[in-house]
């Protein structure tokens, strides 16, 4: 009677998580725990997605390891790219973004000259820097790891899912209303995908672990920032 219902797709009391990494089994509690040390563990990661903080929303390609990261960020329209080896920053955008800090069209030539300079070239942003905390962050895969698969709340499961053809359990903070994450069920069970609470985002994790060999740009790249040069945003 069993095989005759299904029709052959499969027989009565199949393991859901037979073939998986058994993550699928345990608490979404556990699940949670198991998931974020994984994710600390990995050598390195890649983000990319929109986050939205302070009423600005963050589009992100990034790269990282313990050691530093590199990728794309776009907000309000503007571009630019962070590369970051150990406490080493660097930012590089075109002559437009440039510009467009100089105040526009009201900085005048000396705006335009002071951009062309900076034209995909890579700044080097001081420690010292305002910026240079806001913009680090970015690169920073302990702290963004930390900040985006905390769940608040109770931990409560969320179904399963797929992502990218990759089985998946998903668990979510704050009774199921708060974020979420997919949590692989093969291999290590890394997160793949999470959606922060209130829609504040949403971003893709993949390439746990992939090779990623930081390098500082020469010096035909490089623009020294304390040459009077514009600040980065």
């Amino acid at each position: 009677m069993c095989a005759a219902l299904l029709g052959g797709l499969g027989a009565c009391g199949k393991d859901p998580d037979e073939g998986t990494n058994g993550v699928g089994k345990l608490s979404a509690e556990q699940i949670h725990r198991r998931t974020t040390a994984a994710a600390g563990g990995a050598r390195s990661v890649r983000l990319k997605g929109n986050l939205i903080s302070g009423g600005h929303t963050y589009t992100l390609d990034m790269r990282l390891t313990a050691e530093g990261g590199t990728g794309t960020v776009r907000t309000k329209g503007a571009d630019f790219s962070l590369l970051r080896v150990g406490k080493h920053l660097y930012l590089r955008a075109g002559a437009a973004f440039w510009e467009h800090e100089a105040g526009g069209a009201e900085g005048g030539g000396s705006a335009r000259t002071a951009a062309g300079k900076l034209d995909k070239k890579y700044v080097k942003v001081p420690p010292e820097d305002p910026s240079y905390k806001r913009l680090s962050l970015f690169t920073d895969k302990e702290t963004l790891l930390d900040g985006l698969l905390g769940l608040d709340g109770e931990v409560v499961a969320a179904g399963r899912s797929e992502s990218d053809g990759v089985r998946t359990v998903r668990v979510a903070g704050d009774k199921g209303a708060g974020a979420r994450i997919d949590v692989s069920l093969e291999g290590e069970p890394y997160p793949l995908k999470l959606r922060r609470a209130g829609d504040a985002g949403t971003v893709a994790l993949s390439s746990w672990n992939a090779a990623l060999d930081l390098k500082e740009p020469g010096l035909d790249e490089t623009v020294d920032y304390g040459d009077g040069l514009l600040p980065p945003t």
